[in-house]
């Protein structure tokens, strides 16, 4: 390492300071979710959950030192073998990690947890950014998709053996900077596709209802347009599929465990499940609900104070910004994550190689996957996963993860000048 590695006034310091808003506003919320009027601990004291994320935050700001004083190049030579790594723990974590509900997916040291998957996210976009570095990588050829694709793959397929379908789903997130790079649009119009037959397979009770609607918009279809044996045969092939389709949703839903049913059918029915995830969505929405325009007050909410909604200082920490600073206080904080995205975005598009454009675009994706599920999942618009809000959540593996994901990217945007001049 070298003393002038680190530019300081290269560095973009107005991501650092958006970062370090979101985390300090965090960790009050994370002391405010546990907070006991009748104990009323110091947010220092280190036996109750401020205080031990205070903690993480330390570490955290070792973390980005760290990163910072390194050799930008050191995060580019050990894309892959920082990926192999964490495939190798993530293949020993359901054999030697710690059980916690029914999920192998911890390592316990001491009095601290730590979740592997969440630092694979990082390793996984590394190694993304260095598979797609060359200017000839080109998804829009097959062979190109298979090799990004199973990049992303092997690591769901392991986190799925925890199993940990919240997290793995979490990966998903880097289609998005696939489709920046590339990736043909009509995966993403089939994808979407999907998801609406899915959404209208399990609204509609009577899948005939359906399957009929699908018959008469192919019918139209093929009375439309140019007409040919080939587009007749192929849209009656897609009508098929779709049908089949949605006749084996119910099939494959009936399969899945109990809880994980109950957490998709609460969307569309609160009561299916009213002390379970219902209670839990149900109770989130209240809490925000009662917050109104301003809020109560910092301390003041009365859902946090009575441990009505369960998980309030990790999943569900955004009812307590909610209730206790209302609308106004939501929008504020909603905006510093946009802010940053939107930051992030305008690093990315300066970049002068496409490993940190690639790299950039992956932290991005992860960000706004983790932000948009996890408020949308608080406020019942999407199942309730187990998705932490970043920088915000309660936890050392999230906040560390997050950082080292951002701060990367941070390092890797400071030397692009000197990028330039050895291309």
């Amino acid at each position: 390492m070298r003393q002038d590695d680190v530019y300081l006034h290269k560095i973009d310091w107005i991501s650092i300071i958006l970062y370090f808003l979101l985390v300090i506003i965090g960790w009050f919320n994370i002391y405010a979710a546990v907070y006991d009027e009748q104990i009323a601990k110091s947010i220092f004291d280190f036996s109750i959950n401020s205080g031990k994320q205070l903690v993480w935050i330390g570490t955290a700001i070792l973390l980005i030192i760290l990163i910072m004083v390194a050799d930008y190049r050191l995060f580019e030579n050990l894309s892959f073998p920082l990926y192999g790594l964490f495939i190798l723990i993530l293949l020993l974590t359901p054999f030697l990690g710690k059980e916690i509900n029914g999920q192998r997916a911890w390592f316990e040291i001491g009095a601290f947890r730590l979740q592997p998957a969440e630092f694979a996210k990082f390793a996984t976009a590394l190694a993304l950014a260095k598979l797609m570095e060359s200017p000839t990588y080109d998804l829009s050829q097959f062979r190109y998709q298979i090799r990004a694709l199973a990049v992303i793959g092997l690591p769901v397929l392991l986190i799925m053996l925890q199993p940990d379908t919240g997290t793995a789903m979490v990966y998903s997130a880097f289609f998005i900077m696939l489709y920046r790079e590339g990736m043909p649009q009509r995966y993403y119009i089939f994808a979407i596709i999907t998801a609406l037959l899915s959404i209208l397979a399990l609204v509609i009770e009577n899948n005939l209802y359906l399957a009929g609607g699908i018959g008469a918009i192919i019918l139209t279809l093929m009375l439309m347009g140019k007409k040919s044996w080939q587009r007749t045969i192929g849209l009656a092939f897609l009508g098929a599929v779709m049908v089949v389709y949605i006749y084996s949703l119910d099939y494959v839903v009936e399969k899945l465990p109990p809880h994980q049913q109950n957490r998709i059918m609460v969307l569309f029915d609160p009561d299916i499940d009213p002390l379970g995830v219902g209670w839990n969505v149900t109770q989130s929405k209240i809490a925000i609900g009662s917050g109104g325009i301003f809020g109560k007050g910092y301390l003041e909410g009365t859902q946090t104070k009575f441990d009505f909604v369960p998980e309030q200082h990790t999943d569900f920490i955004f009812c307590t910004l909610g209730e206790e600073f209302g609308w106004m206080g939501s929008l504020v904080m909603i905006a510093l994550f946009v802010l940053l995205l939107l930051r992030l975005i305008f690093i990315a598009e300066r970049q002068k190689t496409r490993f940190s454009r690639v790299y950039g675009y992956c932290v991005i994706s992860l960000l706004l996957f983790h932000f948009t599920v996890n408020i949308a999942m608080t406020i019942g618009l999407f199942p309730v996963v187990g998705i932490p809000l970043p920088f915000f959540s309660y936890g050392g593996s999230s906040l560390w993860s997050f950082t080292i994901l951002l701060f990367i990217f941070i390092k890797l945007d400071s030397h692009r000048i000197e990028v330039l001049s050895r291309l």
